[in-house]
């Protein structure tokens, strides 16, 4: 590895910028950081990384610049002023994004000279540069590979998703969709073990299991979706439905909040007044679908 390819930028030093940085120390990189808040640099400075003034001397110190930042409105917000200094920069964006909006920052940063490679990491700052993380990327497939030392030394494993720089969005945001969502229904849970005067510890071995069945259920319901099959054979949406009633009756009754489950009841009736009753609750994947995307 040439020494160019052994420095690294990275803007943003929010908790995960700042382990970003800190393991690229670790694994021997020259690092250079900026954050709009001078003081976050302070203890990655005293160990080696150099703070940069600006956005444009960031981003003209290394080729490879690794963004970390709320959004794409902080993006544009920070490199903007630094435009001048993006040619012949493969920016390494691990900012939160919709895949249009990572399309479009694509287009932005190659109009000024520059690579970008949509990142979604699913790891906590805990978890950056511990082999068990992972990350997906998508964009040119050159700087990829070119830069994958830099990115195998962020994240465990690392997978290209093809050179639309919308993809690796769309697979981080599909992950958060079921991340986010499970954790809310962990939530429920407690809450409504809580009233009945159980704690979170006291459900977490049956939470636990239900977790690991998962996996299983997935794998079983996914042939028979992309096959667009939904037989009542194993279930049946209107035996869901009740289900569904029945724990939103379970918090009602308890006196804690009732959005989640009433969401859920919501959309299982409107399944079942489709016509979907005697179907597999698999079934509410066409209603949640897009029109013709099957």
């Amino acid at each position: 590895m040439s020494s160019a390819q052994h420095a690294v930028t990275v803007i943003g030093l929010g908790p995960m910028g700042r382990a970003m940085a800190a393991v690229l120390l670790d694994r021997g990189y020259a690092v250079t950081v900026w954050n709009r808040t001078a003081s976050r640099a302070d203890d990655l400075v005293a160990r080696g990384a150099v703070l940069a003034p600006s956005p444009a001397d960031a981003v003209a110190a290394n080729e490879a610049v690794v963004i970390s930042l709320t959004d794409y409105a902080a993006f544009h917000a920070v490199l903007e002023p630094a435009a001048q200094a993006l040619d012949g920069r493969v920016l390494l964006n691990l900012t939160s994004a919709t895949p249009e909006e990572a399309r479009a920052g694509a287009r932005w940063a190659a109009g000024r000279g520059a690579e970008l490679l949509t990142g979604g990491v699913s790891a906590s700052p805990t978890g950056i540069g511990q082999p068990e993380s992972y990350a997906f990327y998508s964009g040119p497939r050159e700087a990829f590979d070119r830069h994958r030392p830099v990115l195998e030394a962020l994240t465990g494993r690392v997978e290209h998703q093809g050179e639309d720089p919308g993809l690796a969005a769309l697979h981080y945001q599909i992950g958060m969709v079921m991340f986010w969502t499970s954790m809310l229904g962990c939530w429920q849970a407690v809450a409504l073990a809580r009233a009945n005067g159980l704690t979170a510890a006291d459900i977490l071995p049956s939470a636990a299991e239900t977790a690991d069945s998962l996996a299983e259920t997935f794998a079983f319901y996914a042939e028979r979706i992309d096959a667009g099959v939904h037989l009542g054979d194993v279930d049946r949406l209107a035996m869901g439905l009740a289900s569904a009633e029945h724990v939103l009756e379970a918090n009602a009754d308890a006196g804690v909040d009732t959005a989640l489950p009433a969401a859920v009841v919501d959309l299982f009736r409107r399944g079942v007044e489709a016509g979907h009753g005697t179907d597999s609750f698999s079934a509410l994947v066409e209603l949640m679908a897009k029109p013709g995307s099957s």
